[in-house]
C-alpha cells in the first residue's frame, strides 16, 4: 500500500500544492507552521474520511475559502485507487472513490489502512476515557464494517432514552414500559459492541507489550487493561439496578459507552508516575501494535505517518525503530521533523530509497 501523489486545494494554511512521493521513505522538513503536519493530516483525511487534527471539517478549510479538496492516488495489491475527499461550506462533504461517491463512510473505511504517531497522541494519557475508546473503535472500525453501524446504532438508542429520561423529568411523568422499548435493543447492541472490543483487546495486547519491551529494551513493565461494566453485569441488569439513578440524572449512565482503557507502567498509572519519555514510549508501542494488527488481519503495509516524534526520544529509541525501518517491518513512511539534518540523518541510516521535501 503506498500513496503516489497528493493534490491539495485550500486545506487549512495551504492554497495549492501538488506532491509526487517515494514509495519508501518521505520527509517534511521546515519550521513550525508551514504546514508539514497538514499533509500528514491530509493523507490521514483520505484514510479516514476526517482529520486527525481538527474533527470540524469546516475548520479544515483555508480561511477566506469557501471550500477544500484533497486528492490521492494509491496504489493497493497492484491496483490503482483514486481518492478525492472535498467539502464545502453549507454543504455536505463528499468522498470519492475512483469517481464513485460513497454514501456511507462505513463503507470506505479499511480502503486505506493507515497508522499515525503524533505529539498529540498523548491526549490518550491525559483526556478522558471517550479518547481511548475512540482508538478502540477506530482500529476495529477499519476490519469490521458492520462494528461502525452497531456503535452508531446504539449511540442513536442512548440518546433517544436519553431524550426520553429528560422528558419525563421536564414533564413530572414516567411511563416504564416506554422506556424499556429501548433497553432491550441497547443491551443487546452494547453486549455486542463489549464481545468485540474485549476479544480485539485480547489479541491487541500481547503485540503492544511486545513492541514496547523491544523499543525499552525491557526496561519497564507495562500494562493495559479493558476496564468494562459489563464484566460485573448484564447489560439488562445494569439499567435495571441504575433507572432511578438515570431518572435524577436524565441520561443513561451505565454502559458500554463508559468503557475504558487503564493504562499502567510498573503498577501504577503512567498519566500519574510516567516521564515524558515513558509516556512517549509507551504511545509509539500502542501505534506500532495498531500497525501490526491491522497488518496481519488486513493482509497489507498500511501507510505510517510520523509527526515530529523523534524531538523527545533518546538516541537509542530512535535506532530502535530506524532499525524496524531497515527490516521493513514497514511498507511506506512519511516523517515530519523542524531539524533537516536529523531528518536526512535518521532517514539515510535506514538504507531506504527515500525523497525530501523542504516546506
Amino acid at each position: 500500500m503506498f500513496l503516489q501523489t497528493l493534490s491539495l486545494i485550500n486545506y487549512k494554511n495551504i492554497s495549492d500544492k501538488n506532491l509526487d512521493f517515494d514509495s519508501k521513505v518521505n520527509g517534511f522538513v521546515g519550521k513550525n507552521g508551514v504546514g508539514k503536519t497538514n499533509v500528514l493530516d491530509a493523507i490521514y483525511h483520505l484514510a479516514y474520511g476526517k482529520s486527525y487534527f481538527n474533527p470540524l471539517a469546516s475548520q479544515n478549510i483555508k480561511h477566506g475559502e469557501e471550500f477544500f479538496v484533497i486528492d490521492g492516488v494509491f496504489t493497493k495489491n497492484d491496483k490503482e485507487e483514486k481518492v478525492v475527499c472535498s467539502l464545502k461550506k453549507g454543504q455536505k462533504k463528499t468522498i470519492k472513490r475512483n469517481g464513485k461517491i460513497y454514501e456511507k463512510l462505513s463503507e470506505h473505511l479499511g480502503l486505506i489502512p493507515l497508522v499515525i504517531i503524533s505529539p498529540s497522541d498523548v491526549d490518550l494519557i491525559i483526556e478522558g476515557s471517550e479518547t481511548r475508546r475512540k482508538f478502540i473503535d477506530s482500529v476495529i472500525s477499519i476490519l469490521d464494517n458492520s462494528y461502525l453501524n452497531e456503535l452508531i446504532q446504539y449511540q442513536k438508542l442512548v440518546a433517544q432514552r436519553n431524550a426520553l429520561l429528560k422528558y419525563f423529568a421536564v414533564n413530572h411523568v414516567f411511563d416504564a414500559d416506554n422506556l424499556a422499548i429501548y433497553d432491550e435493543p441497547i443491551s443487546e447492541l452494547g453486549f455486542q459492541i463489549f464481545t468485540k472490543r474485549q476479544q480485539f483487546l485480547e489479541n491487541f495486547i500481547p503485540i503492544f507489550q511486545k513492541h514496547h519491551q523491544t523499543i525499552t529494551d525491557s526496561a519497564e513493565q507495562v500494562q493495559l487493561k479493558y476496564e468494562s461494566q459489563l464484566f460485573e453485569n448484564t447489560f439488562a441488569n445494569l439499567l435495571k439496578n441504575n433507572l432511578a439513578k438515570d431518572r435524577a440524572l436524565q441520561y443513561t449512565s451505565v454502559g458500554i459507552h463508559k468503557d475504558d482503557l487503564s493504562f499502567e507502567i510498573d503498577g501504577f498509572p503512567i498519566k500519574k508516575f510516567g516521564s515524558q519519555g515513558q509516556q512517549k514510549s509507551f504511545l509509539i508501542a500502542l501505534k506500532l501494535a495498531q500497525f501490526e494488527f491491522i497488518k496481519v488481519k488486513s493482509g497489507v503495509l498500511p501507510i505510517l505517518l510520523f509527526d515530529d516524534i523523534f524531538d523527545k526520544l533518546d538516541e537509542t529509541r530512535v535506532q530502535k525503530i530506524v532499525s524496524m525501518v531497515n527490516n521493513d517491518v514497514f511498507g511506506q513512511i512519511f516523517i515530519t521533523d523542524t531539524h533537516e539534518a536529523r531528518t536526512e540523518s535518521i532517514i539515510q541510516s535506514t538504507h531506504q530509497s527515500y525523497k525530501i521535501f523542504r516546506l
